[in-house]
Formats: C-alpha cells, sequence, structure tokens
C-alpha cells in the first residue's frame, strides 16, 4: 500500500476556478480518471481532507464533499480512523481516459547489449523440480541464526561499524581464516582474504584484474556455465581440456602448455562442475607443477568443499601451493539459507590489495552484520554443528537417489556415486533427445531446466541435484522421469 505523500495529486489534478462545474466534482471526476486508467491502484492510501485541501489550496470541506462523492459512486472506501483508499472492487464506468504520463519504455540513445550475460535460469510452477545441486533451505537451523543474528542486530558496540565498510569485520575474517586453516589446511591470514558475496562475485573481480581481451582460459571440456559467461565477457578466449574419471586430462594440458601460452587453468576439483568427478592426487601434483613450470594462473574454485562424505577427503590445491600460483575461491556457510552465505577469495596479499579496490567500487558497504553474525557462529561452533547434521541428511539423500535410479532407471543410464557435493551425473546409454524429455516431464509436473542437460555428439548426459529433495518428493520426481522417458520412446517408435 503506497504512502499518501508518494501520490503527486498535482500532476492528475488541475482546477478550473473559471468552470461552471463546482470545484469539488472537478476533484471527484478527476480522481475517477486516475484510478480508471491505473494511475492509483486498488488498496492505496489516500490523503486526508486537511492535507489535500492544504496541497490544493482549497477549503477543507471541498475535498470532504469531493471524497463523499467518490464514496458515494464507489470509488473510494473510507475507514474510521484509518482514513480513505482506493476501493479493492471498483464501479464500471465509460469515458475518455486521461492519457497520463508514462514512463518511457525505451532509451532516447543507443547502448551495447550483452548477449554473453542473459539469463540462463528459468522459472516454472511445477510441484516438482531437479536443479543441479543446491542445499535444502528447510534444513536450516533457523532459530541459530536468528538468535546469532538479532544479538549482533541489538549489541551497541556495533552500531558505529553499521556505516560503509568495505573492508568488512576484521572478527569475521579472523574466524574465516581459522575456520579455513583447520578445514582445508590453507595456512593463511586475514592479509590473504577477501570477503565477496557470492562465488561468481569473486570470480568477476578476479576476471577484472587480471584477464584482458584474447588470454587464453583453459577449461574442462564441460564446465561451469556462470564462470565461463564471466571469462567470455572480459573478452577472454576459452579452450577446453577432455575430462576423465580422475579428472582433467593433464597430458593434454601439458601439450596445450606446449604451444598456446595460456594465461588461466579454471578448475573444480573437489567436485568437477558438472560432472562430480576428483581430481585425482596425481593429477593434483600435475597440475601445480604445470602452472609454475609455463606460469598459468590456477583458478581453483571449491564452493561446494563443504559437503564431503568420504573420511578422508582431498585439500584444496591451493594448501599445497609453494609458488603463489593458486587463487582460491569458495563459499562459506553454504549450507544455510542464500542470504546468510558468503563468498570468499583466497590469494597472496599483494593480490590482495588490488582486489581489495575494486570490491570498494562494486560493494562498498558490505555486510557487516551478516559477517559478525558468521563470526558468532564459527566461534560458537554452530556451523560446525549445522554442517554436521546436515551432511548425514545429505549423505542419505544421496544414497536414496542412487537407489531410485539404479532401480526406476536400469539399463537407461550409468553413473558413479559422487563423493561430496549435491548432485549426480548421469549418462543415457541410448542417444534420446533431452529437450523433448524435459517437455514431456514438465507436462506432467517435473521441471528439468535446460541448463542441467548436456547433448552434444559423444554424449547425452544430466546433472541432478538431491540436496533439495526429500525421499519423498525423490520417489515422485523419479516416478515422472521414468513415465516421461516412456512417452518419449513411444512417439518416437
Amino acid at each position: 500500500m503506497n504512502s499518501p505523500v508518494e501520490i503527486p495529486y498535482r500532476s492528475f489534478i488541475h482546477i478550473d476556478r473559471e468552470s461552471v462545474t463546482a470545484i469539488y466534482l472537478q476533484i471527484a471526476n478527476q480522481f475517477i480518471q486516475a484510478i480508471a486508467s491505473g494511475y492509483l491502484k486498488a488498496g492505496t492510501k489516500i490523503l486526508g481532507s486537511r492535507s489535500l485541501s492544504v496541497l490544493l489550496d482549497v477549503h477543507r470541506n471541498t475535498i470532504s464533499a469531493a471524497y463523499d462523492e467518490l464514496f458515494a459512486q464507489g470509488w473510494i472506501d473510507i475507514k474510521p480512523n484509518k482514513g480513505s483508499f482506493i476501493a479493492a472492487v471498483l464501479p464500471e464506468v465509460k469515458f475518455k481516459k486521461i492519457d497520463f504520463k508514462t514512463y518511457p519504455k525505451q532509451t532516447g540513445f543507443s547502448f551495447k547489449k550483452s548477449i554473453l550475460l542473459d539469463n540462463p535460469f528459468e522459472l516454472s510452477s511445477c510441484d516438482f523440480a531437479f536443479n543441479d545441486g543446491s542445499p535444502d533451505i528447510r534444513l536450516t537451523q533457523i532459530d541459530d541464526l536468528s538468535r546469532i543474528y538479532s544479538s549482533n542486530l541489538k549489541r551497541k558496540s556495533n552500531r558505529s561499524k553499521m556505516g560503509y565498510n568495505q573492508e568488512g569485520s576484521e572478527y569475521f575474517k579472523e574466524q574465516l581464516s581459522h575456520y579455513l586453516q583447520l578445514s582445508r589446511g590453507l595456512q593463511i591470514s586475514t592479509d590473504n582474504l577477501l570477503i565477496t558475496r557470492s562465488v561468481e562475485m569473486s570470480l568477476y573481480i578476479i576476471s577484472e584484474i587480471l584477464l584482458q581481451k584474447d588470454d587464453i582460459v583453459v577449461v574442462g571440456e564441460l564446465s561451469y556455465f556462470s564462470a565461463n559467461m564471466i571469462f567470455q565477457k572480459s573478452g577472454s578466449k576459452i579452450m577446453t581440456i577432455p575430462v576423465d574419471e580422475e579428472g582433467i586430462n593433464t597430458r593434454v594440458l601439458e601439450q596445450l602448455c606446449q604451444s598456446t601460452s595460456i594465461r588461466m587453468l579454471y578448475l573444480t576439483p573437489h567436485q568437477h562442475y558438472p560432472t562430480t568427478v576428483s581430481l585425482s592426487a596425481q593429477r593434483r601434483m600435475e597440475v601445480l607443477q604445470l602452472a609454475k613450470k609455463y606460469g598459468f594462473i590456477l583458478l581453483e574454485d571449491d564452493h561446494t568443499y563443504d559437503f564431503q562424505y568420504d573420511k578422508q577427503p582431498l585439500m584444496p590445491l591451493a594448501s599445497n601451493d609453494q609458488d603463489g600460483m593458486v587463487i582460491y575461491v569458495g563459499s562459506f556457510g553454504q549450507s544455510l539459507a542464500p542470504g546468510f552465505r558468503t563468498g570468499f577469495i583466497v590469494a597472496p596479499s599483494n593480490l590482495m590489495i588490488e582486489m581489495r579496490k575494486h570490491l570498494g567500487i562494486i560493494d562498498r558497504q558490505g555486510d557487516i552484520l551478516m559477517e559478525l553474525a558468521l563470526g558468532d557462529m564459527i566461534e560458537e561452533g554452530a556451523i560446525h554443528r549445522h554442517l554436521k547434521k546436515s551432511l548425514k541428511i545429505y549423505r542419505e539423500r544421496r544414497d536414496y537417489l542412487a537407489a531410485l535410479l539404479t532401480t526406476e532407471l536400469a539399463g537407461e543410464i550409468e553413473f558413479q556415486l559422487p563423493s561430496g557435493g549435491l548432485a549426480i551425473w548421469i549418462e543415457w546409454k541410448q542417444p534420446i533427445n533431452l529437450m523433448k524429455l524435459s517437455q514431456l516431464a514438465y507436462k506432467n509436473n517435473l521441471f528439468i531446466p535446460r541448463t542441467l542437460l548436456y547433448q552434444m555428439k559423444n554424449i547425452t548426459a544430466m546433472r541432478i541435484g538431491f540436496g533439495h529433495l526429500n525421499f519423498d518428493e525423490m520417489r515422485k520426481a523419479i516416478s515422472i522421469l521414468k513415465i516421461s522417458l516412456k512417452k518419449l520412446k513411444e512417439i518416437n517408435d
């Protein structure tokens, strides 16, 4: 409901004191024109008679008479002790509508349009949907989050920190650097840490600083589409190398290094996106050696590191980097609701100085209260307790989805059980039209976004997230997928 002071009454009410029509009727008629034309929306509160009489320089009784007329015709509701409001149900009337000025639909100047940055994400009203591996916000510990956030909001000592603060919370950076030391083996200080809003913001800042037009960025033959969009936006050229069951092929990478000057290698080594394979220990060492030998930047994206189900997880490449070749990006609090997550970058301190300059331009105010709350969650151990509880549930969901896929789609697909992350990569044994399969599933109340579909000459595959689905939702979604597959085969026969 709009505030009365926001309505520019003088823009649609013009009083002609020479007219034979009474002033209160002029006002009432122009209100009706404004309401009927959609300029004033149903439920909008309008100014009281005293305030509007001062604004229009007429007697208050004139406004009262106009409002009485509007009420009598059904255009407004008058609520005692609350005021006057545009009626929710409006009367029908035929007259020429006033041509109110509308906001222009197009600019009067030209500008550069980006095809690369077209939004790849789709919306759907289906009851069931697959995604590429997102956590279940229903598992978020709201009680812990609300208690800690509220405590920081009320704390008087925090009030002086609520202004512009592009450096972020030193307390949070200290807690996070300690957390990364223990969980990932990164021997860093706060000088090596930049707090961002998301992994994508981290990648954008890195791209702005380190990439120029025509630089070569190497990615896996299948790679994270958002990262590719960011690299291409910088003017860089993307080259791909094969990915097998041990991750990117380092032999092909070295051959490429011998013939091409590579600026950056982008990796998701813990769970390669989208195939979920882990980069083997041997290839991790080879990648580090190649980066040092050929001088390319190794950009390690480890945003799903928290979701590991093996007892002996592989440490990040950055934990073994002795030569300053690795930039490590990740996401903290990914088991929480999206509004409580944050991104971060780990890099040598000389590069961090430049990164802070760019962050100060695109995110000057930061989110100091959220950072303080997250810092408290680390220090109290709340984040560890929540992640431990979540991991148990996500492991069970991974295993349940794997069992469903094995029984319901037997003979149709093949997959490997991922050691981490929140998605399973499935490959179809026989080529099928995935877009048609998706359309059939949609008609049956299951939404499969096109960003999950991978159909090329030598591969027909899908990435199916399990984190956001409970057992019942999984059963129904896989059942719809099976029915849709059967229908697709009948159409093709």
